[in-house]
């Protein structure tokens, strides 16, 4: 698996972008390097403003370029009919006019007319559907919320006898046991009750399309949320739950493993052969959505196959036996791994030589239920008694408590209750931080020594279980989010047991979204900074065994956003990698260059705007900088701090209402608190977000990171909350959410999952598709610079599964992004254009990525 690989998206000649110039010539196409040449220099001059460019000049090393320059270098190209259309991989590949133009001699196509520009081409009828008026969008809204209400006062009946009857105990061993029993039952029907609405309304999930906002959407939406809540999901990597996959009505064989949280959905259509393995962070839900209908499809996974982490499989894809997709790759719609082959990237093709292997370590059939038994009785002994009657046996042994809890009907206009309830919310909310800074710090360390790096051990034992403890407990997104974009975090991830040797302190080492699987098995060398989304992986595994290995990143690095990097990554000392690009894990190890893609490929280190802010990086400008830094990120946690504590003040107060209104209203009073719950969340931190969006709106920007104005951008990361955002989607209400917090969105945009880091610099267009796990990011941070920039998505847009847009980015009407593809900065997609891979280029319509697949060195 190494760099540079063959083209495996054909490109095509695509409309001019709305807004851009709409000159196009109708010469025949250069055929020869001169003319090809004479034509690229030309309109480069014209980017980068000189009077000429010679042929034999680096965009990067000699004119001063950047990615962003050249994009829009590539896309004044595209509206040309006399050269054939270059992608930024093309630029990267070759980065003079003299290698660009003879690399596009030999592959110019034949000519074709201009379009007329009051004539634009329509796109298909086939991929233009109507996706419901605003009837249907109302009553889908309606028919979800009433779905919601029903839940809510169902859950909220449940627990008031549950309760009653706990708090009826004669002693705290009584509470204990109807603790355990009430919980059983519970636990029980949260597990069986998805498996029922499924099998009720739905039956076999078949290949179909659903359009979004009719009537069975309605039913998809309510199966995909009550699938995806149920508490066996929290087992995801044990036999639990494959058995739970399996009552869905999945195919799967024995000895398979499922490490994904990311639960199928379609399950009927997902197949998994014998003995295979899918990692964590996958996505193969067995359905997508595409301009504005919900497409349900096959997955089929043939015995002894492996799924990297990190990875996306659409719909109508398979592997045969034996087969790998490696991490940070994708299969697009119709691809079809052959039998025994390995293959890697975004859309993925064969990789010279194999992935990762574990020996397998045969052990007894009884192994795998034991371990489900052990792992059920814990549950339910131990932590679903805590969680449902914990409560309940500290209201019966504490009359004070049980008082506040049930104030009556005259506490809520005395003060003291405020006081009371003021005082117990500062001391449960700062005292558990301490609390749990202590447990990650002090467990993870003890139980990683009894893991042995290189030594492989079976699945479902003691070993596991531990290996299993300690990535739970260290992985705590309130502590990265609190410490992360300061100097605080490198001291945090030290101390829960990273491997960091001589930090040169930056104040943003790492972001705010970091995790791995043994921290004590992680390093970072020196000066290496990451900016976001890290995931370090430590384990490999077979469908019976598990190794643990060092993994280390090299020092002088910089990581971009949502990177995983396994034990086997080939990078050395001083490298770029780019946002999502696929770690290198054979081949020579890379040093001293920039790494781009999946499969990746080389680009220069750094270019010249980037390095504009070196100057800062000196030990005297540090100095004087960095403690400016470190006080404004000490009062942002404090800000952190702050907006989390009075959440969780005010909502103990509403709960105390509700319980004060459930004499006279008995459970509607419950059941509407939890909707008032959930309501006055997403009002709460819209509020928060547009208070720190009105005291410092949020512009595009090109500063150090020693910049005030980034470290205030910093603090908009970190206040606000965007959690709360998961449980809207696939609703209208999202939209509804995105418009207060100051995104520009446009009319019934169907979202099933979609991230938008800086809500009020991004639009989107009316009847837009945006599926699960897409980002649209409008920033960067490349070591000390940072960019940002608006990002604009037309209409009708289809943003594909785990797709990632960077800043500055347009994308015009009726466009189509493929699954799990990065659109780089400053990219412009022409209307109705389909572009895909990773970086994302043109595809031609109805096109299966293909190709030898065969890669030579960088």
């Amino acid at each position: 698996m190494v760099a540079e690989p063959t083209d495996i998206l054909a490109p095509h000649r695509t409309q001019p972008a709305q807004g851009e110039d709409s000159r196009v010539t109708t010469a025949a196409p250069a055929r020869d390097t001169d003319a090809a040449g004479r034509i690229l220099a030309e309109v480069l001059a014209d980017i980068v403003h000189v009077d000429s460019v010679p042929a034999d000049s680096n965009f990067f090393d000699d004119l001063g370029a950047d990615s962003l320059v050249m994009a829009r270098f590539c896309a004044r190209i595209r509206k040309r009919t006399d050269v054939p259309p270059i992608s930024m991989k093309d630029i990267y590949r070759h980065p003079t006019v003299a290698t660009l133009a003879a690399s596009l001699a030999t592959t110019a196509p034949p000519p074709v007319a201009a379009p007329s520009p009051t004539s634009p081409v329509e796109p298909p009828a086939a991929t233009r559907r109507p996706t419901g008026g605003r009837p249907h969008y109302v009553l889908c809204a309606g028919l979800q919320l009433l779905a919601f209400l029903g839940y809510s006062l169902v859950i909220a009946l449940v627990a008031t006898l549950g309760y009653d009857w706990i708090a009826a105990g004669s002693g705290l061993l009584d509470a204990y046991l109807r603790a355990v029993l009430f919980g059983t039952a519970a636990f029980l029907c949260l597990c069986g009750l998805p498996v029922l609405v499924k099998w009720t309304l739905i039956g076999r999930w078949k290949p179909v399309e659903i359009r979004v906002w009719s009537l069975g959407y309605v039913r998809f939406w309510l199966v995909k949320s009550l699938v995806r809540a149920d508490p066996l999901v929290l087992f995801a990597g044990s036999p639990l739950y494959t058995g739970y996959l399996r009552l869905l009505g999945a195919k799967i064989g024995p000895g398979v493993t499922v490490f994904t949280r990311s639960v199928p959905v379609c399950t009927d259509l997902l197949t998994v052969g014998a003995g295979s393995v899918v990692r964590k962070d996958a996505l193969l839900s067995c359905y997508r959505a595409h301009d504005g209908l919900i497409q349900t499809g096959p997955v089929t996974l043939g015995q002894r196959t492996t799924v990297g982490p990190a990875t996306v499989l659409d719909i109508d894809t398979s592997l045969g036996d034996g087969a790998q997709l490696a991490h940070a790759s994708s299969l697009h719609r119709g691809q079809s791994v052959p039998p025994g082959e390995h293959w890697h990237g975004s859309p993925a093709v064969p990789a010279d030589g194999g992935g990762p292997s574990v020996d397998p370590v045969p052990f007894g059939p009884l192994r795998r239920p034991l371990h489900s038994v052990l792992q059920l009785l814990t549950a339910l002994l131990l932590y679903v008694p805590l969680a449902v009657g914990g409560l309940g046996v500290l209201l019966a042994q504490a009359p004070q408590l049980a008082a506040f809890a049930r104030p009556g009907p005259t506490a809520l206009t005395t003060w003291l209750f405020y006081v009371e309830a003021l005082a117990a919310s500062v001391v449960l909310f700062f005292g558990a931080i301490p609390l749990g800074l202590l447990l990650v710090t002090t467990l993870p360390r003890l139980l990683g020594r009894t893991l042995t790096p290189g030594r492989t051990y079976p699945l479902f034992g003691f070993h596991h279980g531990v290996h299993r403890t300690i990535e739970l407990i260290s992985n705590r997104k309130f502590l990265n989010r609190l410490f992360g974009d300061s100097s605080c975090i490198v001291h945090y991830l030290r101390h829960i047991g990273y491997d960091l040797s001589r930090v040169q302190q930056t104040g943003s080492n790492f972001g705010t979204e970091v995790k791995h699987e043994i921290p004590s098995l992680s390093a970072v060398g020196t000066g290496t900074m990451v900016a976001d989304g890290l995931s370090v992986i430590n384990t490999d595994y077979s469908s019976t065994s598990f190794r643990v290995s060092r993994t280390a990143v090299g020092p002088r690095n910089f990581l971009g956003n949502r990177i995983a990097y396994p034990p086997q990554g080939r990078t050395g000392d001083n490298c770029l990698l780019a946002t999502k690009v696929m770690v290198p894990i054979d081949g020579p190890v890379r040093e001293g260059v920039g790494l781009l893609g999946s499969p990746s490929f080389e680009i220069p280190r750094s270019v010249l705007r980037d390095s504009s802010f070196d100057r800062l990086k000196a030990a005297d400008e540090l100095r004087r900088l960095l403690p400016r830094k470190n006080r404004h990120n000490v009062a942002t946690m404090g800000w952190y701090l702050l907006v989390r504590w009075l959440h969780f003040f005010l909502i103990t107060l509403l709960v105390a209402v509700a319980a004060e209104l459930h004499g006279p209203y008995g459970v509607l009073a419950l059941a509407l608190a939890n909707v008032g719950v959930l309501l006055f969340t997403a009002g709460y931190f819209i509020l928060v977000e547009r208070a720190f969006t009105a005291h410092t709106p949020l512009v595009p920007l090109f500063c150090s990171i020693y910049d005030i104005r980034f470290w205030r951008h910093e603090r908009y990361w970190k206040a606000p909350s965007e959690t709360y955002l998961r449980i809207f989607n696939g609703t209208p209400f999202k939209n509804v959410i995105w418009r207060l917090l100051g995104v520009r969105i446009g009319r019934r945009v169907f979202d099933d999952g979609c991230f938008l880091t800086e809500r009020a610099m991004a639009a989107v267009g009316d009847h837009c598709t945006l599926n699960n796990g897409t980002v649209v990011q409008c920033h960067s941070q490349e070591d000390g610079a940072f960019k940002s920039d608006r990002s604009a998505i037309g209409a009708r847009c289809t943003l594909g599964v785990g797709a990632f847009v960077h800043y500055g980015v347009t994308i015009g009407d009726g466009a189509e992004l493929a699954p799990d593809s990065f659109l780089m900065k400053g990219e412009v997609v022409p209307e109705n254009a389909r572009w895909g891979g990773n970086p994302a280029r043109p595809m031609e319509p109805g096109d299966t990525p293909g190709g030898d697949g065969r890669h030579a060195n960088a």
